[in-house]
């Protein structure tokens, strides 16, 4: 393929999905990431997009949203090492609630071998990856259904989780930073966002690494109420991406990496500051924000008793790439 016939394919990728990794790029248009990386900043030079960390966006400053149907072809498989982390984190018998997302529902595909496990989602794609397990409760908001991802979203879904505690929110967005949390395009379901993690004691963020550094309109999750963010080994030429997991280390979140042996490294960080974890005690979490009482949804005494949140602990299997916070 010529540069001009790669770099209009480019183009139009990028205008149809909004943000697109250069991974996903490479692949479609099978090359090297180097020669995307080249072909994007030609195309950056022209104003016809924005380069990003690990990808790129359509110009103008902050990346709009993609439907699901492009979402669900995106970075496919940093999203499963994501959820099969992130699905370590749940116990047997606990209370979550999970958010809208191709990422989350990646998740719910796996929650649905934990037993005695109650999920309250506004996601119909959570809800029906759980639909079947015959050892985990399902609660859905209410609300008015968005069609572009599948979620209840408005003030019925919001008014719904009014009164609920429960351990952990398992959140997804548009984009992620140091500086303003986490993000999404849309104000429905931003509102709906903030609505689940005013119910719970920790909120675990699922990010892949193009999302780093991504800012969209609507802020969801301030980076201070962020407990812990699960996301991909970055390219290890994508210093941006270890720059910005280093910022969200640097006020407290918990930074968990899956991939390989070398996840830590590849996120740029050196080894003194990165704990594998087979070669370490138990974790420091960060401290809850007050412990909850038992409570069933409606916060009566009625329906499924809603466990208080467990210190974030090892998942099993796999591997972990931990970031500590900078000596300062």
């Amino acid at each position: 393929m010529f540069a001009a016939e790669r770099r209009q394919l480019i183009l139009e990728m990028v205008r149809a999905n909004g943000a697109v990794s250069l991974r996903e790029l490479a692949r479609v248009v099978q090359t090297s990431e180097v020669t995307v990386r080249r072909d994007v900043r030609a195309l950056e030079a022209e104003g016809l997009l924005d380069r990003r960390h690990g990808g790129a966006v359509l110009p103008g400053g902050f990346a709009r949203e993609s439907g699901f149907p492009q979402k669900s072809h995106l970075a496919t498989a940093e999203k499963t090492a994501i959820a099969d982390l992130a699905a370590g984190f749940v116990e047997e018998g606990e209370a979550i609630v999970v958010g809208a997302g191709t990422t989350t529902q990646e998740l719910a595909r796996r929650l649905a071998r934990v037993p005695g496990l109650t999920v309250v989602t506004n996601s119909l794609l959570v809800a029906q990856a759980l639909a079947h397990a015959n050892r985990v409760e399902v609660v859905m908001t209410g609300g008015t259904l968005r069609g572009s991802n599948y979620a209840l979203v408005g003030s019925g879904a919001e008014q719904s989780l009014q009164g609920l505690r429960v351990s952990r929110a398992f959140l997804s967005g548009s984009g992620l930073t140091a500086e303003r949390g986490l993000s999404t395009s849309n104000m429905l379901s931003a509102s709906v966002d903030r609505a689940l993690v005013q119910a719970a004691a920790e909120v675990v963020v699922l990010a892949d690494h193009t999302k780093l550094g991504t800012d969209t309109m609507f802020q969801t999750v301030p980076t201070d109420v962020i407990t812990r963010l699960v996301t991909d080994e970055p390219p290890g030429h994508d210093d941006r991406a270890a720059t910005e997991l280093q910022a969200l280390a640097d006020q407290g979140v918990q930074i968990s990496v899956a991939g390989g042996p070398g996840a830590g490294a590849g996120a740029g960080q050196p080894a003194s500051e990165v704990v594998a974890a087979d070669r370490r005690g138990p974790r420091r979490d960060v401290p809850l924000p007050g412990q909850r009482s038992n409570l069933s949804p409606g916060g009566g005494g009625s329906g499924p008793q809603l466990r208080t949140a467990a210190p974030l602990a090892e998942p099993p299997g796999g591997r972990v790439a931990d970031l500590a916070p900078r000596r300062r």
